[in-house]
């Protein structure tokens, strides 16, 4: 304990969640395929909802590693966070706020907008919408992150097609 560890020793986030899909599969089948689809068509008419708002599909409903409790979470890239909270509003949604780390600038945070949508929990991370040139960029061993409209229609389509 007094020595510390190489990086290369432990795994990556990558493998981890590797793993997860792997043990959700094994212990969960069809269940599991069942609630990550369901998850990702509530993730996609809430994005459909919010598409003034550039959405992006985040952590584990994107990456498949989300189980019975997971909830759904979105990166917003709006002008201003108020127009998304009018919007909100206006839609008779009631939420909550918070706030969480912004991606790329440590020490700054987002607000966060979280409510129930259609019987599920959805945060919505308010980004200002020149964040979203900065979003995203990694190199080729790089893991899908986040995704817009089309990459989750396009992942919805290929599950289907399994």
């Amino acid at each position: 304990g007094n020595q510390k560890v190489r990086g290369d020793i432990l795994p990556d986030n990558a493998q981890i969640e590797a793993e997860v899909r792997d043990y959700q599969a094994l212990f969960f089948g069809d269940e599991h395929a069942e609630r990550l689809r369901h998850l990702r068509e509530r993730a996609l008419a809430l994005m459909e909802e919010l598409s003034d708002f550039s959405p992006y599909l985040t952590g584990a409903v994107l990456n498949g590693t989300a189980g019975e409790h997971s909830d759904i979470h979105l990166q917003l890239f709006a002008e201003s966070s108020k127009d998304v909270a009018v919007f909100l509003l206006n839609q008779n949604v009631n939420y909550e706020v918070s706030e969480a780390p912004h991606f790329r600038q440590p020490g700054r945070t987002v607000e966060v907008l979280s409510f129930f949508w259609q019987g599920e929990a959805a945060h919505l991370a308010l980004y200002e919408h020149d964040d979203l040139r900065h979003s995203g960029k990694g190199g080729p061993q790089k893991r899908l992150e986040r995704a817009d409209l089309a990459a989750v229609r396009q992942l919805l389509n290929t599950e289907n097609d399994e």
